[in-house]
């Protein structure tokens, strides 16, 4: 193609000014402050105390722990009601389980033990299942299964094919 006429197009494209389309929709940037001062006007009203130095807060479910590190905390005993605000993580209870054993109470006592036996299951049940796969899989194709006392193969044919 030729320099010129490239500059030409090029000279023909603009986006604005007079003829230009116009846009249909104007785009609205939503902010989230209304949603916050309706949030602290209600929190304002139940009567909720900030509650100062806090470092840390865990919320046990199950096998996860949702942790603030260094949240603002707000609380009112009277509507039995605990605001907690500060970017969460996620994080499984195993992984944070040495720094957190003084914050259980006697109550969580239980649940960390079974805990640890699962924990303990675990590691037991990876170390024989990858020592030993390849030799169970065998041991179980050579073995003839013993015979329940009393049945015989034929029976349990004709039970079988009595179901049919």
């Amino acid at each position: 193609m030729n320099v010129e006429k490239l500059m030409k197009m090029a000279g023909a494209v603009r986006t604005g000014g007079k003829g230009s389309v116009r846009r249909k929709k104007k785009a609205v940037h939503k902010t989230n402050t209304t949603d916050d001062k309706r949030l602290q006007s209600t929190l304002k009203r139940i009567g909720v105390n900030a509650i100062p130095a806090i470092e840390e807060v865990n919320i046990f479910k199950e096998d996860v722990v949702i942790q603030f590190i260094n949240p603002k905390v707000q609380a009112s005993v009277a509507a039995n009601t605990w605001v907690v605000s500060g970017s969460p993580q996620t994080k499984n209870l195993q992984d944070i389980l040495p720094q957190i054993i003084n914050q259980l109470g006697p109550d969580n006592l239980e649940n960390l033990k079974r805990l640890a036996e699962q924990f303990q299951n675990q590691q037991t049940g990876a170390a024989t299942g990858a020592s030993g796969i390849g030799t169970i899989q065998e041991e179980d194709d050579d073995d003839v299964p013993e015979l329940v006392a009393g049945e015989t193969f034929e029976a349990a044919a004709e039970e079988g094919q009595k179901a049919s």
